[in-house]
């Protein structure tokens, strides 16, 4: 590997998007090294570790929200971005600029071993995509000195990057699904020992309930490192009512008693990732400088781009892309009070992910009167006539394909009816399209 003369911003992400999303793993102490060769940026910060199947993205969000309520400057490394790959990177709500970014970059890359690299000699590291940006997160996080610094795991746990660091304050976990299996397991119970493994001795965890074998998994992890593990389920919480596209609901809390909500979102899962995110801040703080009001303040001011995101009017975008999303995102479809009819879906979705167990939802649901099926700019995206055999097993289902999601979407919305709402779902590659459009176009 030849070291190269990069110095612009574009040249920078250019460079990082040739690295493979999905090379080998590294083993951890690697990782760790160079991290420590970097001078150990992680020690200088307080830090949230979040993992999970769904879910991760908007318990960082609300997490963010409401410590940024209560007076504290808080920095946030997610995954994956949906337009711009500084989405990645926020401290105080906003994105590193393009000249930090550049800076960061740097500093990573005149710190790898370029004489073992050049020699392609077999013990020179460099980092996978992923790796590389949270590299450059920890770097820019430390010279920001935020109060607190929220990191979202990539892929697993207990092998991810992120799990690297050498101390954090809590431990995160969301909903266990099934997805990734080809390198997670393909049981929950093995999903849940990988995403047991950013827990840690002297960290508390916070996790959220998702079924009786994933619990057990939790459990005897919190039990082998002798640490306080809190779990949150749907029995901690109270839908009240859905008015003008915001969700009211109870939650039940330790140091706070019942507290009402409200979320600007119509999607019902964040009821769930806003509970499990307040438990943390609990768990966190212990009501000693968090009051009741700023969880409140915090919660309604969150948003999290592309979780049932309304993108126009009446068009509504939505990042599921597994089963368990697909299921969710539905259960929120089921509420809006419109009939089949008046209800159309654009679906694409990645290879790598069981597009025969979304298609089974969507399809089977009976809750949309057109489905359209596209294909996505990512070579990782599945071909259109391949999703579209996979909707035809299943009656009624009227499904039209297109080669790409400017066709698709500029297709369904010339056809749309004075009545017809618009679900955008089935992948964030598709969620970052569209959002990209509506950015550009004009609709």
């Amino acid at each position: 590997m030849e070291k190269k003369n990069i110095v612009s911003y574009e040249e920078a992400v250019r460079y990082i998007g040739e690295i493979p999303r999905f090379t080998a793993k590294h083993n951890m102490e690697d990782t760790k090294a160079f991290l420590h060769s970097l001078g150990d940026p992680d020690r200088k910060m307080k830090i949230i570790h979040v993992a999970g199947t769904n879910g991760k993205g908007s318990v960082c969000a609300y997490l963010r929200s409401i410590l940024e309520a209560a007076g504290y400057r808080v920095a946030v490394f997610t995954s994956p971005h949906l337009v711009d790959i500084r989405e990645r990177f926020q401290v105080a709500g906003e994105m590193i600029s393009q000249a930090d970014f550049l800076t960061a970059f740097r500093r990573v890359y005149e710190t790898l071993d370029w004489d073992g690299l050049e020699r392609e000699a077999t013990e020179a590291f460099h980092p996978s995509y992923f790796e590389f940006l949270f590299f450059m997160a920890m770097l820019y996080f430390a010279e920001q000195s935020p109060d607190y610094c929220i990191l979202e795991t990539g892929l697993g746990g207990r092998l991810d990057a992120t799990n690297s660091v050498a101390h954090k304050e809590l431990a995160v976990i969301t909903r266990i699904g099934l997805d990734h299996t080809e390198y997670l397991g393909d049981t929950l119970e093995q999903i849940a020992g990988e995403k047991a493994g950013i827990m840690a001795a002297g960290t508390p965890a916070v996790i959220w309930d998702t079924c009786p074998e994933t619990t057990a998994v939790f459990r005897r992890k919190a039990s082998d490192l002798g640490i306080c593990a809190r779990f949150v389920s749907e029995k901690d919480y109270s839908f009240q009512k859905i008015m003008n596209k915001t969700i009211d609901f109870s939650l039940h809390t330790g140091y706070y008693g019942y507290i009402s909500l409200i979320l600007r979102t119509i999607a019902l899962y964040q009821m769930e990732n806003a509970a499990l995110a307040v438990r943390a801040i609990e768990v966190l703080d212990r009501g000693k400088t968090v009051t009741a009001e700023q969880i409140r303040a915090g919660a309604a001011a969150c948003f999290w781009a592309g979780r049932m995101e309304e993108v126009l009017p009446e068009v509504y975008v939505d990042g599921a892309h597994n089963g368990d999303g697909i299921r969710a995102f539905l259960k929120t479809v089921a509420r809006d009070g419109l009939t089949s009819s008046d209800r159309s879906l654009l679906f694409g979705v990645v290879k790598d992910k069981d597009s025969g167990v979304m298609a089974k939802e969507l399809a089977k649901s009976g809750l949309f009167g057109r489905i359209a099926v596209t294909g996505l700019r990512t070579e990782r995206g599945t071909a259109p006539e391949t999703v579209g055999q996979l909707f035809d097993r299943y009656e009624p289902c009227s499904v039209k394909l297109y080669k790409n999601v400017k066709e698709a979407f500029e297709g369904l919305l010339s056809d749309r009816r004075p009545t017809e709402r618009v679900y955008i779902a089935g992948s964030l590659y598709l969620a970052g399209e569209i959002k990209e459009l509506v950015s550009h176009d004009k609709f």
